[in-house]
């Protein structure tokens, strides 16, 4: 009956490739093509052992960011490069609003050599959008996406405890140095004892320049969090 129910759904809701268009034989995940799948970029070794940043060759070390002590989370891991199709796929989430690719999204994550590279954390919290900005979103991508990734501990996934109290410019024009210039004092955490000695699992869809991650980060050291990790979707170079 499982089996006829399935065949029905195929034959009057088929698939479609997310990416492309093309229709799928079924629905399985990701809702991919085999060519726009091949096109999926995974991160994988080598990289930094701190910032997750892609390596061509040789054993994991730190980056120069990492050895000069850039950034205050312990640890970064993403999924994906952040390449077409899966550019494509977080921006129909994030401006569009097309919830359809989060199964994708999140199946292609949990595949991930940066997912498995996890410590279990205390709290997931993903990063805050400013209300002014929730309103006109209708929703945080970060959330979404920490709830599709981690189904299985959605318990300790926290949305209130850290906050964006400052509305801020959008980061995707900006340089490094005016993105961290821009972040300054923008998040805040509103419940300090209940990070003391937490290990954290920050969430958020692409890490750029580390800028977010890292304001966040700080905010949540500052309340005493004992360890700090962070998990994105994609990673652009």
């Amino acid at each position: 009956m499982t089996s006829f129910i399935a065949a029905c759904k195929e034959l009057l809701f088929p698939a479609f490739c997310l990416a492309c268009g093309r229709q799928l034989s079924g629905w399985r995940l990701p809702l991919l093509c085999g060519d726009c799948g091949a096109e999926v970029s995974f991160i994988h070794p080598p990289l930094c052992s701190c910032c997750g940043l892609p390596f061509n060759c040789g054993p994991d070390h730190f980056c120069g960011d990492c050895l000069a002590k850039t950034f205050a989370f312990d640890r970064a891991r993403a999924a994906l490069l952040y390449r077409e199709p899966v550019v494509s796929l977080i921006h129909s989430l994030k401006f569009a609003g097309h919830l359809t690719g989060l199964a994708t999204m999140a199946a292609l994550a949990r595949d991930a050599a940066g997912y498995r590279d996890l410590a279990a954390p205390d709290l997931i919290l993903p990063v805050p959008l400013h209300p002014q900005r929730l309103r006109e979103r209708g929703f945080n991508q970060a959330l979404l996406l920490a709830r599709a990734c981690f189904p299985e501990q959605s318990r300790i996934i926290n949305v209130d405890l850290l906050v964006r109290r400052r509305a801020t410019l959008p980061q995707t024009r900006l340089s490094g140095t005016e993105r961290r210039r821009n972040l300054a004092a923008a998040f805040k955490v509103t419940r300090p004892d209940s990070l003391n000695n937490k290990k954290i699992l920050l969430i958020d869809d692409v890490f750029t320049t580390g800028s977010t991650v890292h304001e966040c980060a700080a905010t949540l050291r500052r309340a005493g969090a004992a360890r700090i990790e962070v998990f994105t979707l994609a990673r652009a170079l």
